[in-house]
């Protein structure tokens, strides 16, 4: 299935496509990761599932990411988060799921956030897909070679290899000194909502104790944990897709 051509939504002069299928609520809102974009494996079939479902479906591209506009060097949580609000703002009606993948889901975390603190209380559910809340403080500044800190010195970046693109990943100080102003494990999340966390204990990139913790400071009764013995971080194999589509049906039919 080919997708159709994006919309876009300026926030800030930056250009942030969209991608919007209309349908019942409450409605599915994907976030992608770090350097990924909408029309991934995952996304995609989280797109063929909601249209089967005749369920409203959200996507968007954070700037310097896919087909939105912006150099990724210059992204930080603070901005994509911002354009992640103001997509939901703009474009979704009613109750959502927000499905967050890596990143996406500190992003989702921090959007349940500021959208109570704004009095909108229409985010009814999150799936978090090896959730990497708060990864520049907990999981890159810890690991954070003498080289790395002195390019974050003197340049404002450095740059690594990247299992998933021909491209390094770049990590700059504005991302990282952001980072700790957007934290959200430093005490109990109250989320209003349920929440289902799906992790593989094959992941290279956000060890499996990261969600556990991220779970500790969930409500405990309000929280799903589903670890996946030989699961990577990308956590697109069939059968971990099968995984996401139930975990993203089960929530449908838990706040329905």
């Amino acid at each position: 299935m080919t997708a159709s051509a994006p919309v876009f939504l300026d926030v800030d002069g930056s250009g942030i496509a969209v991608r919007q299928v209309p349908g019942s609520a409450p409605g599915i809102v994907w976030l992608g990761g770090y350097k990924s974009d909408m029309l991934g494996t995952k996304a995609e079939a989280l797109s063929a599932w909601t249209a089967s479902q005749g369920r409203a479906y959200l996507r968007h591209d954070y700037s310097g990411h896919g087909e939105s506009g912006g150099a990724f060097a210059d992204g930080t949580i603070s901005k994509w988060l911002a354009q992640s609000l103001a997509v939901f703002r703009r474009f979704s009606k009613g109750k959502q799921i927000l499905v967050g993948s890596s990143m996406g889901a500190w992003i989702a975390l921090r959007m349940v956030q500021e959208l109570r603190k704004a009095g909108d209380g229409r985010v009814a559910g999150l799936v978090l897909l090896a959730p990497a809340p708060d990864f520049t403080v907990e999981l890159v500044e810890p690991m954070l070679t003498d080289a790395q800190r002195q390019d974050l010195e003197e340049k404002g970046f450095f740059a690594e290899p990247s299992d998933y693109s021909d491209e390094p990943y770049i990590y700059t100080r504005a991302l990282i000194e952001d980072g700790r102003a957007n934290r959200v494990m430093t005490g109990p999340i109250d989320t209003h909502c349920p929440v289902h966390i799906l992790q593989g204990l094959a992941d290279p990139d956000v060890p499996s104790g990261h969600a556990l913790k991220l779970a500790a400071l969930l409500p405990a009764d309000d929280v799903t944990l589903s670890l996946i013995p030989d699961g990577d971080h990308r956590l697109s194999r069939p059968e971990d897709l099968d995984l996401l589509l139930r975990a993203a049906g089960d929530m449908v039919q838990r706040v329905a």
